[in-house]
């Protein structure tokens, strides 16, 4: 079973506001100069907006929901294996340590009984994906999954319009956070017309309380972009992602490289830029997520 630290067993036991944070993004997502930092801003931001930050991950095959700073300096330190929903129970059974992705963290947190999940963007199809068949776990496993989550869309480095059309085919919501356009991670605008918008974290609160009452079994995704002032500019957000995908091809690069290789392509070609922005988004859905659960725990 999986172990909760003691804020967050409190928090639940109460009754109160309690946000899941992934712990690939400190593992994976970003270099060890800053992820520990990071991770603690993030946690901070759950915070300051009225809830208790679940950061999750496996250590020692132990599912942790919640990690305190040993277990963050753990996560931010050593090379960890990266778990899906398929790793976790042979991670578990051999007593293993391991970042959890979207859709692990997705599943620990719903087990916990944890309604609130803040990522930085989601996983999604990948480009090429009617040869490959590349696509997320992440996908397949929101569509089971009752959580909302908080993410500024998909990266750009994937096809985020047949993202969104699996969205649309295996039943997951999507809304809009105060804009009526889906994000693309980097940039404010992603490209594409959204059918829905929330305006504020009482109305998702009122949206989930409306999907329990219903039977609706999936996730909502509340897509958050990232403040235009801090976006990558978009002309070169084009020319380097174009580039990217051409040096991909050249070199051979398929599969589950391609995404570690564009992002290393795009934060070398952008000076940085590329991770600034990165931290940006997931600062800010840290904060939204924050909001949503303590309107959310309002509401019981």
């Amino acid at each position: 079973m999986p172990s909760h630290s003691e804020p967050v067993r409190q928090a639940l036991h109460a009754g109160g506001a309690v946000v899941a944070l992934e712990s690939t993004i400190i593992a994976h997502g970003l270099p060890r100069s800053r992820n520990l930092a990071v991770a603690r801003e993030l946690e901070a931001a759950v915070r300051a907006a009225g809830a208790v930050p679940a950061t999750i991950a496996v250590l020692d095959g132990d599912p942790r929901i919640g990690l305190d700073e040993d277990g963050l300096e753990r996560i931010a330190s050593t090379d960890m294996a990266k778990l899906s929903v398929r790793d976790l129970p042979l991670a578990t059974a051999r007593g293993a340590d391991g970042a959890t992705t979207v859709a692990a963290t997705a599943h620990l947190a719903a087990h916990a009984g944890i309604r609130v999940f803040a990522t930085g963007g989601l996983g999604g199809v990948h480009r090429g994906a009617r040869e490959s068949w590349d696509e997320s776990a992440d996908l397949l496993a929101l569509a089971r999954t009752p959580i909302t989550v908080v993410a500024a869309g998909v990266k750009s480095i994937l096809d985020v319009g047949a993202t969104l059309e699996r969205l649309e085919t295996l039943g997951v919501s999507v809304a809009g956070w105060r804009t009526s356009r889906f994000p693309g991670f980097y940039l404010t605008d992603g490209g594409f017309d959204l059918d829905w918008r929330v305006d504020g974290a009482d109305e998702v609160a009122a949206a989930m309380a409306a999907a329990d009452a219903l039977g609706v079994e999936g996730a909502l995704v509340v897509a958050n972009p990232v403040d235009a002032a801090q976006q990558l500019d978009p002309s070169e957000h084009e020319r380097v992602l174009a580039e990217g995908l051409e040096r991909a091809r050249a070199a051979g690069v398929t599969g589950k490289a391609v995404t570690p290789f564009l992002l290393d392509h795009l934060h070398r070609a952008t000076e940085g830029r590329s991770l600034e922005v990165n931290i940006a988004v997931a600062r800010s859905n840290a904060s939204v997520a924050g909001a949503i659960a303590a309107a959310w725990a309002a509401r019981s």
